[in-house]
């Protein structure tokens, strides 16, 4: 077993979920595309590694080292700083400059002390006091099928600052979460096909292989769990990769 993870939700109204994680030893997975954006704090060996991460536009791998302790703090979509918007970190992994303390970072010109799992949340009610950390409601009720009165291009633009991506590619990434939600529940291929809306069993293929990683076949068989979608009890494990 290499990673070895609890999460639990948040009562803040941006933050979707906060992980908990130690790293046994060295390994990967294959990752799902993401429409949430993440900071990440990684302490190894007495040493900090704030990273604000993703979204991920499609699937690809993540590896992690040895002997770390990781914090994710995964934000709801319509969630951005101003200063900082989400587009210019889409597909990346950017690394925030580390500040005076060792457990300290630098972000929107001031000096903060990463938080743990315990204080996460005032950490980020800080981001949300001090406005490093908005929302746009417009992203969110889009997004609820409550469309606003706005013309499209506004729109596209706002979705692209807030989330780093159109609303078209969160919904074909929705669409593959929730097609690979029922298969591991157990559903056939293609009453998946059908109830998802795809038009055949090639699409459907080539939708969860561009945006989960795997084919239909190898997450009804082995009912492969994914880093979006941890599961407390769960380890992985690189055979998971075969």
């Amino acid at each position: 077993m290499t990673l070895v993870f609890e999460e639990r939700l948040s009562d803040l109204p941006y933050v979707e979920s906060i992980t908990h994680g130690w790293t046994i030893s060295a390994g990967s997975t294959i990752r799902p595309a993401e429409i949430n954006w993440h900071m990440i704090f990684t302490r190894v060996e007495g040493r900090l590694l704030p990273l604000i991460v993703g979204p991920w536009a499609t699937s690809g791998v993540a590896n992690w080292g040895a002997d770390a302790e990781i914090l994710w703090l995964r934000f709801k979509p319509g969630v951005f700083m101003p200063h900082h918007p989400t587009r210019n970190f889409l597909n990346s992994e950017t690394t925030l400059p580390e500040a005076a303390s060792r457990q300290s970072f630098w972000l929107k010109g001031s000096a903060w002390q990463a938080p743990d799992f315990e204080n996460a949340d005032t950490f980020v009610n800080r981001l949300m006091r001090d406005e490093v950390l908005v929302h746009d409601p417009v992203v969110s009720a889009a997004l609820q099928d409550e469309l606003p009165d706005i013309a499209p291009r506004t729109l596209r633009y706002r979705f692209a600052q807030a989330t780093g991506l159109s609303e078209s590619n969160i919904r074909q990434i929705e669409r593959a979460q929730q097609a690979a939600a029922l298969l591991r529940q157990g559903m056939s291929i293609l009453d998946t096909v059908y109830e998802v809306g795809y038009f055949d069993q090639p699409h459907l293929t080539r939708s969860l292989k561009q945006y989960i990683g795997y084919t239909p076949a190898q997450i009804f068989r082995t009912g492969c769990h994914s880093v979006q979608d941890p599961d407390p009890e769960l380890s992985y494990d690189e055979t998971v990769l075969a």
